[in-house]
């Protein structure tokens, strides 16, 4: 990449000292007035065309691209990408900033306050800003940490992608999303307003998070893997229950998306007619046959998948017996999931889980998707295009386009040709400010 004139000049001077090593980046420069020209080799502006154009100039004004000019053009403020691919920031439609996996997790759990947690989620943020991802759906952490973190990166505090907030996750008593595996007397303290039991209790916990900030309604409507319960995987809310939170949750605007893993939650939650599934491990021809009728979109979450098996599987697992019991059950079997979803027509959107890998490392499901038998623009794709349908913000992410933010990544190489280049980002704008440049 070759050097980027007066504006990377003015961020190498603001390098923050104390920047992570992993993650190599000039301070945040925005353009306070004017026009920045964004010269680009090869842009893919638009995933869905699929079409690379060659030898373009973004115009950008605030933050929003305002025109696509043909050649290099431009006077002043000129970033220079001109030996590079440039597609639109990325997507995760599923992540958890405030929290990552590693052995102390069980004890965090009880010794994080919520500020404490705000403050891991925005060194989590910003490792995945600068990994390339520009907007991310946060879906489960507690709501004072998360909606608190979301508002500090809107208002340009804290660098980060921009965030769709769940908060905490509707779950039934005992089940995925509550608390699980300590003494009574503590899982007392800790179980929140988001879990519920009957109709009317959960259509009560769907309203208290709208009323507390959630954009979006995150239930678990099977067990999960790391609960520390065997509880098994299938399905944990009743039909009724389903049907109530669905139905609260569109009432007030908001859509639902179900963590699920067996095949009776997931159809149970399509009949009720949620919008989204997390997961799905154990989909079948029903579940493909529904997801298609009604286009809802599958988040697979391959990396979640190979994380949990790898650690169950070895030398230094800290997972307790049961967590790992349904680790070694439901992580062996996501990419063949994928694959007969992607056989299937079912869409697909982009979301890793990271929280339970790690943050920063999101680009790392690019490589699984395609093994589970997307191409490369179809995974390119789902973290775009797709996963800009699927989150209903089609309108403001997932392309560039005059008119839309200015969220921007550049690679060196062609990530058509070798999906891996997406882990390997070099250059990040993030409504028309630079937060990485190399």
């Amino acid at each position: 990449m070759k050097s980027i004139t007066l504006l990377l000049a003015a961020a190498a001077a603001l390098l923050g000292a104390g920047a992570a090593a992993q993650t190599p980046a000039a301070a945040p420069v925005s353009p306070a007035e004017g026009t920045t020209f964004v010269q680009v080799g090869r842009l893919l502006a638009d995933p869905a065309s699929g079409i690379v154009q060659r030898d373009k100039t973004l115009v950008i004004r605030g933050n929003q691209v305002v025109e696509m000019r043909d050649g290099f053009v431009g006077e002043g403020r000129i970033v220079d990408l001109r030996d590079s691919f440039v597609l639109p920031g990325l997507i995760d439609s599923h992540v958890h900033l405030t929290h990552q996996q590693n052995p102390n997790a069980r004890l965090e759990t009880v010794t994080l306050s919520s500020a404490d947690e705000a403050m891991v989620g925005a060194r989590h943020a910003r490792r995945t800003l600068l990994a390339g991802f520009t907007t991310v759906a946060d879906l489960g952490a507690d709501n004072e940490a998360i909606f608190a973190l979301r508002e500090a990166v809107r208002r340009g505090d804290v660098p980060g992608p921009r965030i769709i907030a769940a908060g905490g996750a509707v779950s039934i008593h005992g089940g995925h999303g509550d608390i699980n595996g300590y003494r009574d007397d503590v899982m007392h303290l800790f179980t929140t307003e988001s879990i519920c039991s009957g109709a009317e209790d959960c259509m009560r916990a769907v309203r208290l998070q709208v009323r507390s900030g959630a954009d979006i309604i995150k239930i678990t409507a099977t067990g999960g893997v790391l609960s520390n319960t065997a509880a098994g995987l299938g399905q944990q809310f009743s039909d009724e229950e389903l049907a109530a939170i669905v139905a609260a949750a569109h009432r007030m605007g908001r859509q639902v998306t179900a963590h699920a893993h067996g095949a009776d939650g997931i159809n149970s939650f399509l009949r009720a007619g949620g919008d989204s599934i997390e997961h799905g491990t154990y989909l079948d021809a029903e579940s493909i046959r529904l997801m298609r009728r009604e286009g809802v979109y599958l988040v697979p979450t391959l990396m979640a998948g190979d994380f949990v098996m790898r650690i169950a599987s070895g030398p230094d697992n800290f997972f307790t017996p049961a967590q790992t019991a349904k680790a070694m059950q439901a992580g062996p079997l996501m990419l063949e999931m994928a694959r007969r979803a992607h056989e299937g027509g079912v869409r697909i959107a982009f979301g890793t889980d990271s929280g339970v890998s790690a943050h920063g490392d999101n680009a790392g499901e690019f490589a699984l998707l395609v093994r589970a038998g997307l191409t490369p623009l179809e995974a390119i794709q789902a973290a775009t295009v797709g996963a800009a349908a699927h989150l209903k913000i089609d309108g403001e992410a997932g392309r560039i386009a005059p008119g839309l933010p200015a969220d921007l990544i550049a690679v060196s190489g062609d990530p058509l040709t070798d999906v891996t280049e997406l882990e390997r980002v070099r250059f990040v704008m993030k409504g028309g400010v630079v937060y990485r440049a190399e």
